[in-house]
């Protein structure tokens, strides 16, 4: 038998769950990150159309950091009091960003494809 009616903790001082927060803390600053540096260099080839994507990216990544922050918290809460942590996948921040990854990647062939041919392109493909 083990955990609290073993005499043993059921919290793992490995510092799992604090990775899995920092993995997440910087996925949310990598968004951050390319959406700045897009605000730099986007706005000059797309227009003033460049700021909604940009801001919709500061916007995801201020989302995916708290829903870390709060998951994390809800983590360490249940480990240090003994309790046992719901065991049940949480898909919310790996869809979110899945999600993320897809629209930009649409978006940017998009763009590629206005450029690179003017409208025809874009009416070829929808």
């Amino acid at each position: 038998m083990t955990g609290p009616a073993a005499g043993l903790p059921l919290y793992d001082t490995g510092l799992q769950p604090e990775r899995t927060a920092l993995a997440w803390r910087r996925t949310a600053l990598a968004l951050a990150g390319g959406a700045l540096v897009a605000v730099r260099i986007v706005p000059a080839v797309v227009g003033p159309w460049a700021y909604l994507p940009t801001g919709a990216g500061l916007v995801l990544a201020v989302v995916i950091l708290v829903l870390a922050h709060r998951r994390y918290r809800r983590l360490h809460r249940a480990l240090v009091e003994h309790h046992q942590p719901d065991r049940r996948p949480d898909g919310r921040l790996v869809a979110l960003t899945g999600l993320a990854t897809l629209l930009i990647g649409v978006a940017a062939l998009v763009v590629s494809l206005a450029l690179a041919g003017g409208t025809d392109a874009l009416n070829r493909l929808f």
